[in-house]
């Protein structure tokens, strides 16, 4: 517990510092000469250099554990954030952000393969994905609403140059108070000399050893990163000053506590994690749907919406695929979710620099989404029939 404690603090700190960045680089490329197109494509670029990360952290967390991964991740991300404060042309940018992607992207897998290790439990490894979602908001609660102030107060520069030296001092400490586990944890006794041998039928697996969890499965992770990368891509485009970026952040924000209403009510961990994944994206997607169509509600209520959707989500969708990979390689079934996760943050960006003239790019996602969403109870059903 006291590892897992130790990893949350971390996780903070981490999730704190890139969160901060969503409402000031947007803003910061258009003042190195960045159009809006280029900034999609900047987006994309940091997301789609996840993909080799993910690729390599599938099999390398397996096999080397999830330490050393996160203490990479954590150190190289902070020597690029130092380096990005000096920046003066957007392809400058544009390298720095491509490499960053790659660094980054070994930071989730590791993460919550490490959590995933700390007990063989479902109902205890949901509750630890849980808590690595609440981490993960809270964190975002603050963070953009901070990182706007601190560029209205002390600029560009100076912002960038602290963010990245948090992350590295970071990642000095998890070298010495993250501890490492090399296979998941057994809740069964240890064997005791001279005992009466007892034989323990093992529960049944919902995913047998030997099977891979379906590909389309990982089309709605696709979708929901497609969605997110949309919204921070149109987000900070309403900021026209310096002093806007404070209400972007704002707006960022309230995504945020929408997200730590739902991932509070822990009694959400009961019910099935697989209705619970269907339900919140599709909450998600009638109101991407209202944004696009400009309903008369306020902008902050429906964000607030998102969040309130995404807080349910976001921690079921982890708990599916745990359940689904049977307890076994949880280095590449979450490598494989964040390499879904970097295509769709990749096709978000740069699908709405390129079409936003044309259609809303809120719509893309409601399409994308819902499209996900009709495919997911299919495969899920047709999956269990062949497990069993």
């Amino acid at each position: 517990m006291r590892n897992a404690i130790w990893l949350y603090l971390f996780l903070f700190i981490a999730f704190f510092d890139l969160h901060a960045q969503y409402p000031i680089l947007t803003p910061f490329a258009i003042s190195i000469g960045a159009a809006p197109s280029f900034i999609g494509l900047m987006m994309g670029m940091y997301s789609i250099t996840h993909l080799p990360g993910n690729v390599i952290a599938g099999v390398a967390v397996d096999r080397l554990g999830s330490k050393g991964f996160i203490i990479f991740s954590l150190l190289g991300a902070g020597i690029i954030l130092l380096l990005q404060a000096y920046v003066t042309d957007p392809w400058q940018l544009l390298l720095l952000r491509s490499i960053s992607g790659f660094v980054i992207a070994f930071l989730s897998p590791a993460c919550m393969a490490l959590l995933a290790k700390m007990s063989n439990d479902l109902k205890q490894q949901g509750k630890l994905m849980a808590g690595h979602g609440l981490v993960h908001t809270i964190a975002s609660v603050a963070s953009p609403a901070a990182g706007a102030y601190l560029v209205a107060k002390i600029g560009f520069t100076t912002t960038f140059t602290f963010l990245g030296w948090l992350l590295v001092v970071t990642s000095l400490l998890a070298i010495f108070f993250i501890k490492d586990i090399k296979a998941p944890l057994s809740s069964s006794p240890a064997p005791i000399a001279d005992a009466v041998p007892v034989v323990i039928k093992p529960k049944p697996k919902l995913q047998p050893e030997g099977t891979g969890i379906p590909w389309l499965i990982y089309l709605l992770p696709v979708g929901l990163s497609c969605a997110q990368g949309i919204l921070s891509f149109e987000i900070p485009l309403l900021a026209k000053t310096t002093e806007a970026m404070m209400t972007t952040g704002l707006l960022f924000s309230i995504v945020s506590l929408g997200a730590l209403v739902t991932l509070s009510l822990m009694f959400l961990n009961n019910l099935p994690a697989f209705q619970r994944t269907l339900w919140g994206a599709f909450s998600i997607a009638i109101v991407y749907f209202l944004i696009a169509s400009e309903v008369a509600i306020p902008l902050t209520v429906l964000l607030f919406m998102v969040g309130l959707a995404k807080g349910v989500t976001l921690p079921a969708l982890s708990t599916m695929l745990i359940e689904l990979s049977g307890g076994v390689k949880y280095g590449r079934t979450f490598s494989i979710l964040s390499i879904a996760t970097s295509i769709g943050a990749f096709i978000g960006p740069v699908a709405a620099g390129a079409l936003r003239n044309y259609v809303s790019p809120y719509y893309i996602a409601f399409l994308l989404l819902m499209t996900a969403i009709t495919i997911l109870p299919i495969i899920y059903s047709k999956h269990l029939r062949t497990a069993y």
